[in-house]
């Protein structure tokens, strides 16, 4: 009953909080300049101001902004998100058709990032209790440090440049080779190797936070006396490190992680119009462009949907690593 409870509260702040985006991101588009109308009078070869006030009518852009706020939440409670105006397409069948390839590439830089962030984390920690080579800890820190203060689209394009244009290891842009007409696991692998650069770039600047967090963790715990406790005891340093310290480290790390997941969201956008990553990112970047809004919307709102859901998860795993959290 606890955990139902936990559970049903959680979902009550999340749809509160979907809510809210959803109504303070629609307010903020509508005052943002440009007009949608003008936009694509003007793609049309047509400034007549009758033709301009006939698209403006059909999309609704001539109601009040109370009506359309009450119209577009209608909308959303039936799952309709709309009609993309320069696509001709409904908004939500172009984002389910663009967000596998978003949730591809988050779930990879996520993994990535977290375990190899993890891992940094814990050698260098390890290095530093021990006192046998400190030098591992500082070059680890320093390698993390660079790598958070470098501007991601930054590293984007030296990956580009280096692996793929120079020794031509990984291919620069895209989802899969165009024309290639590639199945079964040969199709897998392809996509794979275009994964390979948004990946590390995506996440490259998390693997450096979970990595200097990790440490930090690490060393508080190792300071602690049953850490004390263990070692007079004459434990193994691998096994304090794995069977006591990492565990009761991860708590911080698993809480920022599911928060970094948000932050994923918004730093694809940059990578996938980088490396041409036929995602939401790219298709928010393309609707920003063009003024279209009911697409920008749409996809702010799942952006949004993702982020709440993520940190749901992160409630969910955070009470399952130390189930005394339910408890208050």
């Amino acid at each position: 009953m606890k955990s139902l409870s936990f559970l049903f509260a959680r979902l009550g702040k999340a749809l509160v909080v979907v809510l809210g985006v959803v109504v303070i991101n629609f307010l903020l588009i509508r005052m943002a300049p440009g007009d949608p109308a003008s936009v694509l009078a003007g793609d049309a070869g047509s400034s007549d101001p009758a033709y301009v006030a006939q698209l403006r009518h059909e999309f609704g852009l001539d109601q009040p902004v109370y009506v359309q706020l009450a119209t577009y939440l209608k909308g959303v409670v039936k799952l309709d998100l709309g009609f993309s105006y320069r696509e001709r397409l409904p908004v939500l069948d172009l984002i389910l058709d663009r967000l596998p390839a978003t949730l591809l590439l988050m779930s990879c830089a996520f993994v990535f990032s977290v375990v190899l962030g993890v891992l940094l984390g814990v050698i260098a920690s390890r290095a530093r209790y021990a006192g046998k080579r400190p030098w591992l800890d500082s070059a680890i820190m320093s390698i993390a440090l660079l790598i958070y203060a470098t501007p991601q689209f930054w590293l984007a394009l030296i990956a580009v440049i280096f692996f793929s244009l120079q020794l031509g290891w990984l291919p620069p842009f895209g989802m899969e080779s165009v024309g290639a007409g590639l199945t079964g696991w040969a199709h897998v692998a392809d996509v794979a190797a275009h994964l390979v650069l948004p990946t590390i770039s995506l996440g490259c600047f998390f693997m450096a936070v979970y990595a200097r967090l990790t440490r930090a963790s690490m060393l508080e715990v190792l300071g602690m006396d049953f850490i004390k406790t263990a070692r007079a005891k004459g434990v193994a340093t691998g096994e304090i490190i794995r069977r006591h310290a990492l565990r009761n480290a991860l708590l911080p790390v698993v809480t920022f992680a599911g928060i970094q997941l948000g932050q994923l969201a918004g730093g694809a956008v940059l990578t996938e119009t980088v490396f041409g990553w036929p995602g939401i990112g790219r298709l928010m970047f393309d609707a920003l462009m063009q003024r279209d809004y009911q697409l920008m919307l749409g996809v702010f709102l799942m952006t949004s949907v993702m982020v709440v859901v993520f940190n749901l998860l992160t409630d969910l795993l955070y009470r399952l690593i130390d189930p005394r959290i339910g408890e208050h």
